[in-house]
């Protein structure tokens, strides 16, 4: 059952179900933003939306209630797989061969299924322009290190707990490493700084191979 919440004087967390209803909500809000909303922020199970502190918080509660009430996972498939950013990556990870054995694959079936399948990303957390991608494939699906790592290098590409990510800088991480990109996820000088947005569309491709 979704909740809408309030959230400090200026401001509504809308609680969802899934993480599908997060992303089509969150694309139907980009699509229809109420007068009144300065921004919005997804995680997995929620949506943040903000007003500014003139806003109308009763029209926009009503807003926001009509969006979610039409809301559906189709809107956010909408979205064309030739909108997809693609990221072309070396498959060098050092956690490729521990993945591999973990799923009873070879480095190439992963490699395959990776590059194989149709992400789209939940929401952006942890660092600025780390997004969440997710997939309906569920075979590359492999927990967090036991260990993390004190600094993983800008540009690894990782699986953890159903999700795939790019690390936008070096920064501490447990991910699984399974490579590396060139392509980069922030820069400030950039509108908007996040290379991939909430509910865009990610292609992995390997460079080998282009």
């Amino acid at each position: 059952m979704t909740r809408l919440l309030p959230a400090g004087e200026c401001a509504f967390l809308v609680d969802l179900d899934s993480e599908a209803d997060v992303l089509a909500f969150t694309e139907a809000l980009t699509r229809n933003t109420p007068v009144g909303v300065e921004d919005f922020l997804p995680a997995a199970r929620t949506v943040l939306v903000t007003c500014t502190p003139a806003a109308d918080l009763t029209y926009v509660r009503k807003c926001l209630n009509d969006l979610e009430q039409t809301n559906s996972a189709s809107i956010a498939d909408e979205r064309s797989e030739a909108d997809a950013l693609t990221i072309a990556v070396r498959y060098d990870g050092p956690d490729l061969d521990d993945v591999a054995q973990s799923l009873g694959m070879s480095r190439s079936e992963v490699v395959a299924a990776h590059t194989g399948a149709k992400w789209r990303c939940a929401f952006i957390g942890f660092a600025p322009g780390f997004a969440y991608l997710t997939s309906n494939d569920t075979r590359l699906h492999v927990p967090r290190r036991t260990q993390s790592r004190t600094s993983v290098p800008a540009g690894s590409v990782a699986l953890a707990a159903g999700y795939s990510a790019v690390y936008p800088r070096a920064s501490p991480g447990g991910w699984q490493i399974i490579g590396s990109t060139d392509t980069v996820m922030w820069d400030l000088n950039a509108t908007p700084p996040a290379t991939v947005q909430p509910g865009g569309r990610v292609r992995f491709v390997n460079e080998e191979q282009r």
